[in-house]
């Protein structure tokens, strides 16, 4: 896939840059030790903001293929996340009165992390996911699960084999598809007449305010506003007309949306209010993005002046969490095993294997009580508060937790 040049949404040509990262690998590309000594892609890093729609965007220079087919992230993993799974699935159940004879649709549903609570209560299912180890994770629950990449045609050959959708969602999906025209347009036509669209996605607005800077890697293609991608759902036909504000991945909107025609479901006063306060962030003018580059700049100098500064003490560091988003700090920050000893992860996917361009080493939990590092570094920050919980031990021997977004802390 060549880079784009134009919006990927209204093909205005994308001239204003909104962030550059410089060159990184893939995020998920962890590597084992045979490939340590031998050569590694990395792509541009750098985003742009469309000056007629507002969207802003990675060029593409790695296909979803290259990228998903075989991936190393499984959402099982976070306690936090099956909770926040299971919450919604009893209640969209209840709201929308769902039963044996509903159809609720998962678009990107990795292991079936969420789909395994709608099959409890006997709602029937159907998985969609590109990436067959982690479909067939799925399988192995007994969930149905589609090996494919969804657009349009995928949603009309399922609309006429397995039936459309009384529910059909999709939880950090919308941000990782290149034809973002084409996948709104399957959502179309797979929805039945008057059924409901659900769709989460990391807000543009907590992004900025909150510096996250390292959750733009290439696995996201588009960072969403409500006004932008409501412009996008109304150029196919569809509707949003609520909105919630979600504590998770560090600010996330669930928006609900159903056909134009449907008019049963109204546009509800919190949709309005939040339209309102993105223009008021100045996310409908260009002046409103210029600043953002200028802080994440100060984000990589304050961790890297912590990072000397331990080891200058002969203080050792190590991190938890393989996370994607870990990867794009690193490889901005240049950081690599000389800061930080190793890194551990929940997930066996990942134990043994090493981080992509920092080469830092992952192992499993408990490693982190063999070696008793005097910092722990959290690269899910999202997840500090349940990692905090979980490893609370290091503080018996005087360790530290450190986040670095949306500034470099040191916590208590």
């Amino acid at each position: 896939m060549t880079n784009w040049s134009s919006c990927r949404f209204c093909q205005a040509p994308l001239t204003e840059p909104f962030l550059d990262l410089g060159m990184s690998p893939l995020s998920n590309a962890y590597l084992r030790a045979e490939q340590l000594n031998h050569g590694e892609t990395f792509f541009p890093l750098k985003t742009f903001v469309c000056d007629s729609c507002f969207l802003v965007q990675l060029e593409a220079f790695v296909s979803p293929a290259d990228i998903f087919s075989d991936y190393a992230y499984f959402s099982s993993y976070s306690e936090s996340w099956l909770q926040h799974a299971e919450t919604y699935s009893n209640r969209m159940a209840c709201e929308l009165a769902l039963d044996a004879n509903s159809l609720v649709v998962e678009v990107a549903s990795n292991d079936g992390y969420l789909l395994q609570f709608f099959k409890a209560q006997q709602i029937p299912v159907l998985g969609i996911e590109p990436a067959r180890n982690v479909a067939e994770v799925a399988q192995r629950k007994e969930i149905p699960t589609v090996v494919e990449f969804f657009g349009e045609n995928l949603a009309h050959e399922l609309s006429a084999t397995r039936g459309k959708a009384d529910l059909l969602l999709g939880n950090n999906v919308l941000a990782h598809v290149p034809d973002i025209r084409d996948f709104i347009s399957g959502l179309r036509v797979l929805l039945k007449p008057r059924g409901i669209i659900t769709m989460e996605f990391p807000h543009l607005l907590k992004l900025m305010e909150q510096n996250q800077f390292d959750t733009i890697y290439h696995e996201h293609f588009s960072y969403l506003s409500l006004n932008t991608t409501s412009r996008m759902f109304a150029s196919q036909g569809l509707q949003i007309f609520d909105v919630e504000e979600l504590p998770t991945h560090g600010g996330s909107l669930r928006i609900h949306a159903c056909h134009d025609t449907d008019t049963g479901n109204v546009i509800t006063s919190r949709f309005k209010s939040l339209l309102n306060a993105e223009q008021r962030a100045g996310l409908e003018n260009l002046e409103g993005y210029s600043d953002f580059a200028n802080r994440v700049a100060k984000t990589k100098f304050e961790l890297l002046e912590f990072l000397i500064a331990a080891k200058k003490q002969g203080k050792t560091v190590a991190a938890y969490g393989a996370a994607a988003k870990g990867n794009t700090l690193l490889n901005y920050c240049g950081i690599g095993p000389e800061f930080i000893d190793y890194v551990v992860d929940r997930s066996p996917h990942k134990q043994g294997l090493f981080l992509p361009g920092s080469h830092i080493p992952i192992y499993p939990v408990e490693h982190i009580d063999v070696t008793r590092p005097d910092y722990l570094l959290i690269l899910p920050w999202n997840l500090a508060e349940e990692i905090c919980t979980d490893i609370a031990r290091i503080r018996q021997w005087g360790g530290r937790f450190v986040i670095s977004i949306p500034e470099v802390k040191v916590l208590p």
